[in-house]
């Protein structure tokens, strides 16, 4: 199992290397906008970013476990940043910028990609995800890769809590006892602890809204096709998405900005999306106006939290707020065939999911230029002969062994995906269109599901902190190509309510 860097030494070699800081910037909590500004002004380099994120790391990823390595080419990045930069060379806003990458997006350096399992360990792409290649086109630092729950929580159940055998136990910055929530789990954590300026994740089923409601940070998961999945591992192209995790709506739309697009390595998906993107990117829909007229929808059965409870008396007085800013809220709103969609047996989405990740995951790992593991089924035999490793005893593999036992897309699976797709159509879908709705509104990331089966958006904001310090977010949730609604709404959101604080840790 060759290719496993050692994290902290890397680091604080890094660190030692890196030379001398930038005197007057702030660093902590440090937004895309203040970073371009402190390059702007002199009070700031790329060198000193990197050489801070990974000052961070050494110190925090003892105990947070967020990212699995940092790439040991960072600081030559930032330096040709900071030499692109002093010829009058930029690319953009996340030019120089340090960005933290879920293990499962593939780069083709000396970074591993392995969905935290040591059984993909030396594995080397072909190429860099697509989703990379456009992020190094903006100029972006690629700081490293980032923890998640094995396989992204598609291992066993009832779930990893954000445990991988590479990456070790991930945990939440605010409450270490609190669950980080996945699979996005490590970009999540280290943008919430300033680890690292932004961070991009995945998902399938919540990966994204999950994480940031529970780590106080802002997730966009975009319509699927609008960010290519070109070069991530898989698990069914019907649902999987790349979208960013930040500490401000700001921030994620600027990654989001740098990542969407079309790739001909996910041609019909990102052909098919592009038609959503808007002349001129989504910054433009960073409006403090955003609520104003907007129409949101409050589906019943999500908000009923215990009568006198922080969260209760929040997410009351966030409506309120929606109202205040200008928005019609209208409550009491039903999703059709909500029970069956939550149920994965009933809805076909265990069925549809299991078959398609056997499929995706070996045309995955056969393109790969080299890598130790060539299917699923080598896979299981590796963690059947690194039970210790793997924590096979304390985890098991009951997904990945149900996976492997499926054999491809038929009557059965294509049933399935007819069934999600319509209770999709008929469901949420339906609802929007019949009350004119531009979102509804969740907690958390409890519509996650809801938005899953047919491709649909979400961003969730950080909403508060409960009784305990754990925090929890609100989700605006929408149709297909929905996203500048949906940003404008998060946008005016969170600059009126300014939510997030940054968790314990100090500069």
């Amino acid at each position: 199992m060759a290719r496993q860097p050692a994290l902290v030494v890397i680091v604080v070699a890094a660190v030692a290397l890196a030379g001398g800081g930038s005197l007057g910037f702030e660093f902590h909590e440090a937004t895309v906008d203040a970073i371009q500004l402190g390059f702007s002004n002199g009070s700031l380099t790329s060198t000193a970013l990197v050489r801070f994120y990974l000052h961070r790391i050494a110190r925090l990823n003892p105990l947070l476990h967020a990212v699995i390595e940092v790439n040991p080419d960072a600081l030559a990045q930032a330096a040709r940043a900071d030499a692109e930069r002093a010829t009058g060379h930029r690319c953009g806003p996340l030019h120089g910028v340090p960005v933290l990458l879920k293990d499962i997006i593939a780069t083709r350096d000396r970074l591993n990609t392995t969905a935290g399992s040591l059984s993909l360990l030396g594995a080397v792409a072909r190429r860099d995800a697509g989703v990379v290649a456009r992020l190094r086109r903006a100029g972006a630092v690629v700081l490293g890769k980032a923890n998640l729950p094995e396989w992204a929580n598609f291992r066993s159940s009832p779930g990893l809590r954000g445990w991988s055998a590479r990456g070790g136990q991930a945990r939440n910055p605010y409450v270490l006892s609190a669950d980080p929530c996945g699979s996005s789990t490590g970009p999540a954590i280290a943008a919430a602890a300033n680890m690292a300026a932004v961070t991009v994740g995945t998902e399938t089923t919540a990966s994204i809204l999950c994480p940031a409601a529970a780590n106080s940070v802002v997730g966009i998961k975009p319509t699927v096709g609008l960010t290519s999945r070109s070069g991530v591992i898989p698990f069914t192209t019907r649902q999987d998405t790349v979208g960013p995790l930040c500490r401000t709506v700001a921030d994620a739309v600027h990654v989001l900005d740098a990542i969407v697009g079309y790739d001909a390595l996910d041609a019909k998906a990102t052909k098919a999306a592009s038609k959503y993107i808007p002349a001129g990117g989504y910054v433009q829909f960073l409006r403090i106006d955003g609520l104003k007229g907007k129409r949101i929808g409050i589906p019943d059965g999500f908000f009923d939290f215990p009568n006198g409870t922080v969260r209760q008396m929040v997410y009351k007085q966030h409506l309120n707020t929606m109202r205040q800013q200008g928005a019609v809220v209208i409550e009491n709103l039903e999703i059709a065939n909500l029970s069956v969609i939550f149920d994965g047996t009933k809805s076909g989405l265990l069925t549809a999911l299991l078959a398609e990740f056997k499929l995706n995951l070996n045309n995955y790992l056969s393109d790969l230029s080299y890598s130790p593991v060539r299917s699923l089924a080598e896979i299981i035999a590796f963690n059947n002969a690194h039970p210790v490793e793997e924590e096979l005893k304390e985890h098991g593999q009951s997904i990945l062994l149900m996976s492997e036992n499926t054999a491809g897309i038929g009557p059965a699976e294509k049933a399935a995906i007819r069934r999600l797709n319509e209770l999709s159509v008929n469901g949420v879908e339906k609802l929007m269109n019949n009350h004119q709705l531009d979102a509804i509104v969740t907690p958390d990331s409890a519509a996650a599901v809801v938005l899953a089966f047919h491709g649909l958006p979400g961003v969730v904001v950080p909403a508060g902190y409960d009784e305990k310090g754990v925090p929890f977010g609100v989700c605006f949730g929408g149709l297909k190509g929905y996203e500048p609604r949906l940003i404008e709404m998060a946008y005016a959101f969170e600059q009126v309510t300014k939510v997030r604080m940054p968790p314990m840790f100090k500069p």
